[in-house]
């Protein structure tokens, strides 16, 4: 319940934040080497990273905002696919992950109950999303849904194309 609470209150939070004073629930890594990607076991198969963007949503099954943005990550992976890797990493056990059908996770999902990357990239609300360029830079990180500075196609797009520029 206290989860529930918090999520509700941090989305509530975020939802009406002006844009002009975003809120990084996290350490800014912008611009900067992401941490080493570790999680304890994957849900599906590990996708191939190597050479690509890489998208890591941060999240649980009891965060409706978490559960609000699975649709538009699944777009995402439908649509940039061939470039963008989308990975969703949950802190929760593999059954309570698993039981979650609704909505349905499209793209690939792991688990790390102990919270590694968690804690090196300093996340403290979630959902929480950092995109990794190819180099391993942060390229984009925050709550995709906060108003002015949503994760949208759009901006997915942008950043792929600022990598051929």
């Amino acid at each position: 319940m206290k989860r529930l609470l918090f999520c509700a209150v941090v989305g509530l939070l975020l939802s009406n934040a002006n844009a002009a004073e975003k809120r990084l629930w996290a350490d800014s890594f912008l611009g900067k080497q992401a941490p080493e990607f570790v999680v304890e076991k994957w849900l599906t198969k590990e996708p191939p990273r190597e050479g690509k963007w890489v998208l890591i949503d941060f999240w649980a099954t009891w965060c409706p905002p978490c559960r609000k943005a699975i649709p538009e990550l699944n777009a995402f992976h439908q649509k940039f696919g061939k470039q963008l890797v989308v990975i969703g990493v949950s802190d929760e056990p593999e059954a309570k992950v698993k039981a979650l059908t609704d909505p349905k996770i499209e793209y690939f999902s792991a688990i790390d109950p102990q919270k590694r990357m968690n804690n090196a990239l300093g996340v403290k609300g979630i959902p929480h999303v950092i995109i990794v360029d190819p180099q391993g830079i942060v390229r984009w990180e925050g709550y995709p849904l906060l108003d002015g500075y949503e994760l949208t196609e759009q901006v997915v797009a942008e950043l792929l194309e600022s990598q051929t520029k």
